[in-house]
């Protein structure tokens, strides 16, 4: 048998908590202890906010934190400065001698995956562009707004790498397999409304600096007025679908019917 994991220990305050690459915030600001509302910022911006293996680290450290923490509801996520994520860092490099094929396991997967399993939504508030992993972190959130003057592309074919960060489930789940297949391969970006992206983006903005305080917005409704067990489930009926509409009813039966209360 495998060891229990150790228990998570819970922050007072998350502003006060050590991190590397990231920015965590209060809202609304100036609270000591934790709020519903917690705001994680990119804090890379003399590198355009470009992902590390410190940055991984970094949501693998807060996301199970935000899991447990009944204080949380919500987490908005941002970039500092003009740029949301400009992708992996380059200069960083890439290193694969260390570590057999089947044990690898991806950065930017591993980011996402912090992400996808934490119960509280997250909004991702693009202030500015976004670019290949810089892209596909933001696919397992709830919801994603944007700068309407930002640039955001899935540019793997054009950098000779491939995909990751789960986005080959992701994103043609979010957009249909016609639109994912055309952005991967042309490796070309776009304004976040334009139609190659169908829906991905929730809400678009005119200006950089209306991104953030729209997605604070949306997230204080959530945390006063949606329940964080209904949301959580329809994400998790959604995304672990089992694939036919038989075994569906069958799925949704179950959860409807102990959401009632029945034993």
């Amino acid at each position: 048998m495998h060891p229990s994991p150790p228990p998570i220990s819970i922050p007072t305050s998350y502003e006060t908590l050590p991190t590397s690459t990231i920015k965590l915030s209060h809202h609304p600001a100036g609270s000591t202890i934790a709020t519903p509302v917690i705001i994680v910022t990119l804090n890379r911006p003399h590198k355009g906010n470009a992902f590390t293996v410190d940055m991984m680290h970094d949501f693998e450290k807060i996301y199970p934190m935000f899991d447990v923490d009944e204080r949380v509801k919500v987490v908005v996520l941002t970039g500092a400065g003009k740029v949301f994520c400009a992708g992996a860092d380059l200069d960083v490099g890439f290193k694969n001698g260390y570590e057999r094929v089947m044990d690898h396991r991806d950065g930017g997967g591993r980011l996402a995956l912090a992400i996808h399993r934490c119960r509280k939504p997250t909004i991702v508030a693009l202030q500015g562009s976004a670019v290949g992993l810089g892209m596909t972190m933001t696919l397992p959130a709830a919801i994603r707004i944007a700068y309407e003057g930002g640039k955001y592309g899935f540019v793997f074919a054009r950098r000779g790498i491939t995909m990751e960060s789960m986005s080959s489930y992701f994103l043609p789940r979010l957009i249909g397999h016609s639109r994912a297949i055309y952005l991967l391969t042309t490796g070309l970006t776009y304004p976040p409304n334009s139609p190659h992206f169908g829906h991905l983006f929730q809400e678009t903005l005119p200006k950089p600096e209306q991104v953030l305080p729209r997605a604070l917005e949306l997230a204080e409704d959530l945390a006063q007025n949606v329940s964080p067990l209904a949301g959580y489930l329809n994400k998790e009926l959604i995304w672990r679908n089992p694939g036919s509409v038989e075994e569906t009813h069958l799925l949704d039966s179950a959860v409807l019917y102990h959401m009632f209360g029945n034993p």
